[in-house]
């Protein structure tokens, strides 16, 4: 498994005067000289330079402490997470594997080496080291095209593990006051590139390669350049590609099983579907529908993890409120087994999932979509009337699904139409999501409502699957000689806890429905 760390560093324009005097920093007692290393390091990415379009970077790196490959991924400015692998001649699978959203078919090879030659001091306190500067002399030679090369000199401030990173501003404040400033580039890599390219072409990442549309659309209206929405159209687009950028950035968190990556892709699949759904005056129906079948299938293949996930966490979390007394034999160690193995075999599948063909032409499609997008002729439309259409045509059938379920007595029928209600009113919020930059006040208020009706609707449905889920637990317990009894206890407040959810729900539907602008 590849180490990850956080990094935490500023980097600046080397001066005239060089490195200043940093003992006069606060909280520092002493400037350690740690000698010179020399680096050698190779940049990986594709042709079209896919990686660094995303801030991403990928080296093959010898010299110094951490000799190896190191893949990094952008946080926020000056922050980056790097993810360690063992020293090989290829690209480590592992790694290959956290940028495949971003390279799909695409081959990874060589562009850029830069050999550094480093002078490293250690800035510390009495009894620790606090940051550590180096000055880097770095030559770049482009591995591709023409092979043109650049030189310069840098320095680099990178915070020790656990640092406060307060204590970059007051290396910044006496940096700046020695004359130096802050680098142009963001990385090593990004000077590179623009200081080797060839001088009639400046890099830029060419789009993702495209699938062709899965129909020609009856009616093509142009879309405008990625910018500002101004109609209908730009609205809807900038939605559906805000949810296609999380579908290809939260794949890498997913691979590594990050808490809440899971469940944060799987709502982005089901933006992405509901508002093909809900926009069909927008975009041709004929394009989007096979895109919103492989959405539902990435969807549920999500859904085997977070769906065992969320509902362990709420068992064990039921289990804790129970009192000592009611709670007979191994129940805690068979809910903690059942919850391990149901995690381990879910999260298998679902990597196997993102390294399948079908979601990475998912991807491809997407961002077919996104290039030559396939409007109707409302999309060109100013967005008030067409977008407001939209979302209250999602509410009116949410209406009628609330009505209906509400109207059904308790049991499995009453269980089955408040999930599709539950359903719809994520639809509803989604398409008033997209609609709030254009909509404005009443979009977002009943963005609001929603998630409050898709609160009650969903610990409802956690309810009916809890209650599943303890009457085979129980099943198997009873079959090992152990007691059922606490299953019976957590079945009954489950039932209690679904019985109340249902009477608040007429109240509430009914405060959503007198307070609604649409």
């Amino acid at each position: 498994m590849a180490d990850t760390t956080r990094e935490i560093e500023r980097k600046y324009e080397s001066g005239d005067s060089g490195l200043p005097d940093l003992t006069g920093v606060p909280g520092v007692a002493s400037l350690v000289d740690k000698g010179v290393v020399h680096l050698d390091a190779t940049y990986y990415d594709t042709a079209d330079q896919r990686l660094a379009a995303a801030s991403l970077t990928l080296r093959r790196r010898t010299g110094g402490s951490d000799a190896g490959w190191h893949l990094k991924f952008p946080v926020a400015p000056g922050v980056r997470d790097e993810i360690h692998a063992p020293l090989s001649d290829t690209v480590p699978e592992d790694l290959a594997r956290l940028v495949r959203s971003r390279v799909r078919d695409r081959e990874l090879g060589p562009v850029v080496r830069l050999r550094s030659e480093r002078h490293v001091r250690h800035l510390l306190d009495t009894a620790r080291l606090l940051a550590e500067i180096s000055v880097d002399a770095v030559h770049a030679e482009r591995r591709t095209g023409d092979g043109g090369t650049a030189q310069w000199t840098e320095i680099e401030v990178e915070l020790a593990d656990h640092g406060d990173p307060a204590f970059l501003d007051k290396v910044d404040k006496r940096l700046r006051k020695a004359g130096l400033r802050p680098s142009k580039s963001p990385s090593k890599l990004a000077r590179a590139l623009a200081e080797t390219a060839p001088p009639t072409h400046t890099p830029q990442a060419a789009p993702a390669p495209a699938a062709a549309p899965a129909a020609a659309p009856k009616q093509k209206h142009r879309s405008r350049p990625v910018g500002k929405p101004v109609t209908a159209g730009d609205h809807v687009l900038a939605y559906v590609r805000a949810q296609r950028d999380a579908l290809v950035e939260l794949d890498p968190a997913v691979r590594q099983d990050v808490p809440d990556s899971v469940h944060r892709m799987r709502v982005a699949t089901r933006r992405l579907r509901s508002t093909f759904r809900s926009f069909r005056s927008v975009l041709d129906r004929e394009a989007t529908d096979p895109i919103g079948v492989d959405l539902k299938w990435l969807a549920t293949q999500l859904g085997l993890d977070r769906d065992q996930e969320v509902l362990a966490e709420h068992l064990m979390s039921a289990l804790d409120e129970l009192p000592e007394t009611l709670v007979f034999g191994p129940v805690r160690d068979r809910l903690t087994a059942w919850s391990e193995t149901g995690h381990r075999g879910a999260h298998g599948k679902v990597t196997a999932v993102l390294d399948s063909r079908r979601y990475l032409t998912l991807l491809d499609t997407l961002d077919a979509l996104l290039a030559d997008p396939p409007l109707r002729k409302k999309a060109a439309a100013t967005p008030g009337k067409v977008l407001a259409k939209a979302v209250s045509k999602d509410l009116d059938k949410l209406s009628g699904l609330v009505t209906q379920a509400l109207d059904l007595p308790p049991g499995h029928e009453r269980d089955l139409a408040l999930h599709e209600a539950r359903k719809k009113t994520k639809r509803t919020r989604y398409a008033a999501e997209a609609a709030g930059p254009a909509l404005k006040a009443p979009a977002e208020d009943l963005v609001k409502s929603m998630k409050s009706l898709q609160g009650l609707l969903g610990d409802h449905q956690d309810s009916v699957m809890a209650r599943q889920a303890l009457r085979e637990l129980a099943a198997v317990a009873h079959a090992a000689g152990e007691s059922a009894f606490p299953y019976g206890v957590l079945y009954g407040r489950e039932e209690r806890r679904a019985e109340i959810t249902e009477n608040a729900l007429p109240e509430a539907w009914r405060s959503i429905r007198n307070t609604a602008a649409f």
